[in-house]
């Protein structure tokens, strides 16, 4: 084994597990990217991780779902029938009463409402994730831990007393 930097790869040598510019290699051991590639995307953590992604993505279409298909048309029932997504105040002047699309073709326009809309989603899903952690929490604290047996040394003192009963 000798310690070099990343370039030692290119002579042949292969890279242990060492996070640092400075790496152990061992010289005769030959691994191509493909087949080094193919142990980091194998790897549990990186697998967990696209697992992840993959259900994050589609819990976030659900959620974007409730917020805009149940929970902004209510809040609009309840405050007169307002919708948030078209609330904005023209930058460039445009007329007012201009729907959102419009007023951006027509120039700059400061849209809160639909950061409201995007507010409301975040909560919305910060509050799930929130029940999520919570049950997953409260599972782990019904596992009872094991039963611990008595510590060492009280094992030793009752040896030492047994034997010398004999």
């Amino acid at each position: 084994m000798y310690y070099a930097n990343v370039p030692a790869l290119r002579r042949g040598g292969r890279r242990k597990n060492c996070s640092s510019q400075y790496s152990i290699y061992t010289l005769g051991e030959h691994m191509s990217i493909a087949s080094e590639f193919k142990e980091f995307a194998l790897k549990g953590n990186v697998m967990d991780l696209a697992v992840g992604v993959i259900i994050g993505a589609a819990f976030g279409k659900i959620v974007d779902s409730v917020v805009n298909d149940l929970i902004m048309p209510l809040i609009g029932k309840v405050t007169g029938g307002l919708d948030f997504s078209n609330y904005y105040l023209p930058l460039n002047g445009q007329p007012a009463g201009l729907p959102l699309a419009e007023a951006k073709k027509a120039g700059a326009v400061f849209a809160y409402g639909n950061f409201i809309t995007v507010l409301i989603y975040f909560i919305i899903l910060a509050f799930i994730i929130f029940l999520m952690i919570k049950q997953v929490n409260k599972l782990k604290k019904d596992v009872p831990p094991p039963p611990v047996g008595p510590p060492e040394d009280v094992l030793l003192l009752r040896q030492i007393r047994d034997s010398l009963k004999k």
